[in-house]
């Protein structure tokens, strides 16, 4: 696993710290929301973007 560039990490958290209800850990769901929520182009940036927020919601759900 790859580590994610600092772009993508800044994003990821402020998407979540501004919109929390609008991600889960479902990665398809968490890409129409990073699509809806951003004027991110470029498809892999979206799926990295998603990527990130799933896995972290994922974490946050399996440590509370």
């Amino acid at each position: 696993m790859a580590i994610k560039p600092k772009y993508i990490k800044q994003l990821g958290n402020v998407l979540l710290e501004r919109y929390p209800d609008s991600f889960n850990t479902d990665f398809e769901t968490n890409k129409e929301s990073v699509t809806a929520l951003t004027t991110v182009e470029s498809k892999g940036v979206r799926n990295r973007i998603a990527g990130y927020v799933t896995r972290k919601k994922s974490n946050d759900a399996q440590t509370a």
